[in-house]
C-alpha cells in the first residue's frame, strides 16, 4: 500500500490506530476585492486567511482597502477597520463607495502594539466579514516590532472563520503567515481641469502585483474621477 494511506497505515501500526488525524484541509471561500483587475488576477480575497497588502506611500494600497470595504458593506457584511495611527477619512471613504454605518472605525493613538490587540478581540468577537489592519503610516521599524509568533496567532484566530483579515503596511510583515501577498505600486497619475486653469491631481493608475502565492501576477487599475479624452472636447 503506497501514498499518504500507507504512510498513515504505518504511523498506526507503530504508535496506534486513531493517533494521527488526516484531513485534507479545504479550499478557502474567496470573495471580490471590489476591483475586477485585481480579482481577475487573484481569484479574490480570502476567507479564513490572512491578506497582505504592501507599498510605499501613494502607491494605491489606501485605494484598494477601500474599495475592499466598499465591496463588503455593499454585500451587507459589517467591518472593521483598525486604524493605528488615526490616518483613516471617513469623507474620501464614503465618497469611494464605503457604507459607514456598517464600519467599526477602532482608533489607536499611534500605537501598533494596540492595533494588534483590536485585531485579535474583533477576531474572536466575530460577526465581521472583513477586519483591517491599516498600519500604512506606521514607520516600518515599528511595524516590524510585532512578532512572527504575534502574526501567527492572527493567522490561527482567524482560522475556520468567514473573515477576510487584512493587514496594510509600507512593508511586508507577516511573512509566511500571509496567505495572499498584494504588493501596490503607482504607475502614474491622471491631470485635468479646464483650459488655462492649473491642472488637477484627477486620479492614478495602480500596479497590483501578487508576490505570494506561487508566481508572480500583475493587475493595473485606475482609481480618481474618470478619466478625460479627446472626443470630450
Amino acid at each position: 500500500m503506497g501514498g499518504a494511506a500507507g504512510l498513515k497505515k504505518q504511523f498506526e501500526s507503530v504508535l496506534g490506530s486513531g493517533v494521527l488525524e488526516w484531513q485534507a484541509r479545504r479550499a478557502p471561500d474567496l470573495v471580490s476585492s471590489g476591483v475586477l483587475e485585481v480579482d481577475r488576477a487573484t481569484g479574490g480575497l480570502p476567507r479564513g486567511c490572512l491578506t497582505e497588502i504592501f507599498g510605499m506611500a501613494s502607491s494605491g494600497r489606501t485605494s484598494l482597502l477601500v474599495a475592499i470595504l466598499a465591496a463588503a458593506t455593499a454585500r451587507e457584511e459589517v467591518c472593521a477597520l483598525v486604524d493605528a495611527e488615526d490616518a483613516f477619512d471617513p469623507v474620501s471613504a464614503a465618497a469611494g463607495g464605503v457604507r459607514l454605518d456598517r464600519l467599526l472605525w477602532v482608533r489607536c493613538g499611534h500605537s501598533a502594539e494596540y492595533a494588534l490587540k483590536a485585531v485579535d478581540l474583533l477576531i474572536q468577537g466575530g460577526g465581521f466579514g472583513v477586519v483591517a489592519m491599516d498600519l500604512g503610516d506606521t514607520p516600518p521599524a515599528m511595524a516590524r516590532r510585532i512578532s512572527l509568533t504575534s502574526w501567527f496567532r492572527l493567522r490561527r484566530a482567524v482560522e475556520h472563520t468567514p473573515i477576510v483579515l487584512l493587514a496594510v503596511a509600507r512593508r511586508p510583515n507577516a511573512k509566511t503567515c500571509a496567505s495572499l501577498l498584494l504588493e501596490c505600486a503607482r504607475e502614474g497619475v491622471a491631470w485635468g481641469g479646464p483650459p488655462g486653469l492649473p491642472s488637477l491631481l484627477r486620479g492614478m493608475h495602480v500596479q497590483v502585483a501578487r508576490r505570494k502565492p506561487v508566481r508572480a501576477v500583475g493587475a493595473s487599475f485606475y482609481c480618481g474621477w474618470p478619466e478625460e479624452t479627446d472626443d470630450k472636447k
